[in-house]
């Protein structure tokens, strides 16, 4: 069997489990297997396929016809031009999430990259938030917070792949449940991306989400709003004066969740949307502090 006809079966296959993206998917699949990129993949047709290859490529196969989602699969996950490792205990990094990173930097657009800038990412997961904002943000540190050890380990582990491991710092934290973050100081910014998504409808949600990833990062309670009743409460404590909060949330939710700021006493509320014209994103100002 050579490339050429490996891929040819590999995609039906594929496609037999409902994949839409079944020839894309074999070729990123194989050129793991093979070590190089999809692109240098396509041109070695004639390559003939040792029996080694053609049994770890199945194997590969048999996991993405479960709808196991190819970040897991691969290990890894383009986000804002960075390469991020995810993991089963992680969301996969989503294009629409770029929305709050571009808000962040926007939000700080005239003021010097290299200024030390204090960022808390609330929930972080893979890190690919905090990390994208400071790639950008040259001068900045930050800390991410999350309640799930093995996330944390995936974004330790990218931040020293990064290059940020010096700038980024990650520890256990329920926002939930703790109500300070004694020791840390205050934040010039602080962002999330709670779980937002009904409890009642994740079990609708696509299989590549609802049976990958985890739940714990999805449910946002009844209304899908639980965290951001939380976050607006409890993060004012932890902003230095103007600092600014923002907050990824769910379609339809931005009138809502602006609701719920307003009633907290956030002021100067933006709304930003992804390139689909979907409100994604919000910032808020807070000027005084709630030390009681």
């Amino acid at each position: 069997m050579n490339v050429r006809t490996a891929l040819s079966a590999a995609t039906l296959s594929l496609k037999g489990a409902g994949i839409d993206t079944a020839r894309l998917d074999a070729e990123l699949l194989l050129a793991q297997i093979f070590g190089i990129a999809r692109f240098d993949l396509v041109l070695q047709g004639d390559t003939d396929i040792t029996d080694d290859q053609a049994n770890a490529f199945e194997a590969l196969l048999a996991r993405r016809r479960t709808h196991e989602p190819m970040a897991h699969i691969l290990g890894s996950r383009e986000f804002w031009s960075l390469d991020f490792a995810v993991n089963q205990h992680t969301l996969v990094p989503r294009p629409d999430s770029e929305t709050l990173v571009e808000a962040v930097i926007k939000s700080v657009q005239d003021a010097d990259p290299m200024a030390p800038f204090r960022i808390l990412d609330l929930g972080t997961g893979s890190g690919c938030l905090l990390l994208a904002i400071l790639s950008e943000l040259k001068g900045g540190h930050g800390l991410g917070v999350d309640i799930s050890n093995d996330a944390l380990l995936v974004a330790q582990r990218n931040a020293q792949a990064l290059g940020m491991a010096e700038r980024a710092e990650f520890q256990p934290f329920d926002y939930m449940q703790a109500s300070g973050l004694d020791g840390f100081g205050d934040f010039d910014i602080i962002i999330s991306n709670p779980p937002y998504i009904e409890s009642a409808d994740i079990a609708t949600l696509d299989e590549e989400v609802r049976d990958f990833d985890p739940h714990g990062a999805l449910d946002g309670g009844t209304d899908g709003l639980d965290h951001y009743r939380r976050l607006a409460d409890i993060t004012r404590n932890w902003l230095r004066p103007n600092g600014r909060l923002f907050l990824e949330v769910g379609a339809g939710q931005a009138g809502p969740v602006s609701k719920i700021l307003a009633q907290n006493d956030w002021d100067d509320v933006a709304i930003y949307k992804d390139l689909a014209g979907v409100e994604r994103a919000l910032g808020a100002r807070y000027f005084g502090r709630n030390d009681g």
